[in-house]
């Protein structure tokens, strides 16, 4: 497979030569021709880290970003995630949800309020776990796969997830290239739509004729829909497709990280085999309360998808103002590219705002929603004085 057109092997996790952080789980891994094929820069895929700290494994880890600053404003700000600052109002839970197994019923109802809120026509098509990032740990135990191909550069827990198996993974630059591995069977092409970290959507009709061609060769397509809730381009509808997985999360777009809940979108019988490998009690009953309230509540979803898109074009306005250019179509964050991205990370980080910086993409900074009136303030004044340094 890496004689297709724009195909590159990656190095197995760990390997000389990887040019990444091994344990960088969000990192965009680089191709040849990744940043043309974005609309970005070259400079965004530049070899150099420009003096950065070391940098956790996920966005989040607000402690170990900031210890590297120990001047900086306080509080801190994270905005080095993509998940909603816009939380669910999740009622607390009562102490027997600490001290009890969960119920199977309280699952399945869980499963069904999954399916009713992605479109899926079965419950026994959806498999719940904790987390999204446990479900991608799961795929390379029930996917029979010889060979895997990303889309990329994108989220590289799903490389880590494969080559930690053995398995060897090739990236393709650009969505027209996975058709020339979809037609190898035994293979297993993945995509994350909307991308992390730059946002790139493909349409769903679009990775309809993906999976139709994966089943008409013996192959699978893997599409992570992680921030696919407050957007059009789902395919989980398309399901029980015989050649589509689908992941979703659900902390991101309920703002609920903690709860540490996700599904698995199959057809039944695959669905099967990933909830018979997950063993009993994958969700706890905090997971289960939480999941089965939120999931149908359509209206709540409908009114915080209007408040992160008034967020983000606040947001995109403001990068913009600054003179950052803004990339992607995701609602919960935005990708700026410029040369001097390290440089900003640690002006934003001096001002008690954490961000998303890729130490093997250095010209990129990701950026996420603030939530409070504070947070924007923050990030106001600081990217004045980015722009206006002697003001």
């Amino acid at each position: 497979m890496s004689g297709m057109v724009g195909a590159t092997v990656l190095p197995q996790a760990g390997a000389k030569g990887d040019g990444m952080p091994q344990t960088d789980p969000e990192g965009a891994v680089s191709s040849t021709g990744s940043a043309a094929r974005d609309g970005l820069p070259d400079y965004a895929a530049a070899p150099q880290s420009d003096g950065l700290p070391d940098i956790p494994a996920h966005g989040g880890q607000v402690r170990a970003v900031m210890q590297h600053f120990p001047t900086a404003a306080r509080p801190f700000f994270d905005l080095s995630t993509g998940i909603s600052p816009f939380a669910y109002p999740l009622a607390v839970p009562e102490a027997a949800a600490f001290t009890r197994l969960p119920e199977e019923d309280e699952e399945a109802d869980l499963r069904a309020a999954a399916a009713q809120a992605y479109g899926v026509a079965d419950a026994a098509m959806v498999v719940s776990g904790a987390g999204s990032q446990s479900l991608i740990a799961l795929l390379p135990f029930v996917l029979p796969a010889q060979r895997v191909c990303l889309l990329g550069p994108t989220y590289s827990g799903h490389r880590l997830a494969w080559q930690g198996q053995g398995i060897a993974v090739t990236q393709v630059d650009a969505p027209e290239h996975l058709h020339e591995a979809a037609i190898q069977p035994g293979t297993v092409c993945v995509v994350c739509n909307p991308n992390n970290p730059d946002g790139r959507e493909i349409p769903a009709a679009q990775l309809r004729l993906l999976a139709d061609q994966c089943a008409q060769h013996g192959s699978l397509l893997v599409v992570d829909e992680a921030f696919a809730d407050f957007g059009t381009q789902t395919v989980a509808p398309l399901l029980p497709h015989p050649a589509l997985v689908v992941l979703r999360s659900f902390g991101k777009t309920y703002g609920l990280p903690g709860v540490r809940l996700g599904f698995l979108l199959a057809e039944p019988v695959l669905a099967a085999q990933a909830r018979a490998v997950l063993g009993s009690w994958p969700v706890g009953c905090v997971g289960l309360a939480a999941g089965r309230q939120a999931l149908r509540d359509t209206a709540w979803l409908n009114h915080a998808r209007q408040q992160a898109e008034r967020a983000h074009a606040r947001l995109t306005t403001l990068l913009r103002q600054a003179g950052l250019a803004c990339f992607g179509q995701a609602s919960l964050f935005t990708l700026v590219t410029l040369p001097q991205a390290p440089a900003l990370w640690r002006h934003l980080c001096q001002h008690g705002i954490v961000t998303r910086i890729f130490p093997d993409q250095p010209g990129r900074l990701r950026i996420g929603l603030p939530g409070t009136d504070d947070a924007w303030r923050r990030l106001e004044d600081a990217l004045r004085a980015w722009r206006d340094p002697q003001k």
